[in-house]
């Protein structure tokens, strides 16, 4: 390990957390991020559930992210024990490494450390999905407790309440998976590392510009925004 591979790791560090600050909200921009948007269209749904008696409309779209997330939660573990099997084969993909040209070399020891970082990375990522999942399990069983219409006329306050925990769980679900995804994107620049540091930071600067696009400049984002939206 360098001096180069600390301050990689630190630009590395940086750009993930500002990245999260810009698109969660935490930082005063002038442009509002596709997920917080997504937010907005969130609450909306399910407080248009109240307008009608039938619950499976909206369990079925939960049961479909659930899915979804249940898949990350799996190719995450598979990524986990690519990365053990990395560890047991280190000598061997040293030689490799060593017949490439541009490659740095930093010996086997940080080789090593660098697959545990890998190791690290997809590790977090795991927990976010895996706690997301449960977090849209919670979701649908609050969703199956707003009231029907015909109770809800005499409660309006009270069915909103309800469907408005059903909405922050919801939000709260996707805000992990969201991070989830974003420790899997970022895990493609980290791949760089393992060629030079310089290659890290440039990948990295890279995978944070395309998401930063995706999130403020992207058609998806432009779709769901109206006239009054920034």
């Amino acid at each position: 390990m360098t001096l180069t591979d600390y301050i990689s790791l630190a630009v590395f560090a940086l750009l993930w957390t500002g990245y999260n600050w810009a698109t969660d909200g935490k930082v005063r921009l002038n442009r509002i991020s596709l997920s917080r948007l997504m937010m907005e269209n969130r609450r909306r749904w399910l407080f248009n559930s109240l307008n009608r008696d039938l619950k499976m409309i909206d369990t079925q779209i939960v049961a479909g992210l659930q899915a979804g997330t249940a898949f990350f939660a799996s190719t995450t573990i598979f990524a986990l024990g690519g990365c053990f099997a990395l560890l047991g084969a280190t000598d061997r993909v040293q030689a490799i490494m060593n017949d490439l040209p541009y490659v740095f070399h930093g010996g086997r020891s940080a080789f090593e450390l660098k697959v545990g970082g890998l190791a690290c990375l997809f590790a977090y990522a795991f927990f976010k999905f895996a706690w997301s999942y449960r977090l849209f399990n919670y979701c649908s069983i609050l969703i199956g407790g707003i009231p029907m219409m015909s109770d809800m006329q005499q409660d309006r306050a009270g069915a909103e309440r309800a469907a408005g925990r059903a909405v922050k769980m919801n939000i709260l679900a996707a805000k992990h998976f969201n991070a989830g995804l974003r420790s899997i994107f970022l895990s493609i620049g980290y791949l760089g590392w393992f060629v030079s540091p310089y290659v890290f930071m440039a990948l990295t600067a890279f995978v944070i510009f395309v998401l930063t696009r995706r999130q403020f400049y992207s058609e998806a984002r432009q779709a769901l925004l109206d006239d009054t939206n920034p």
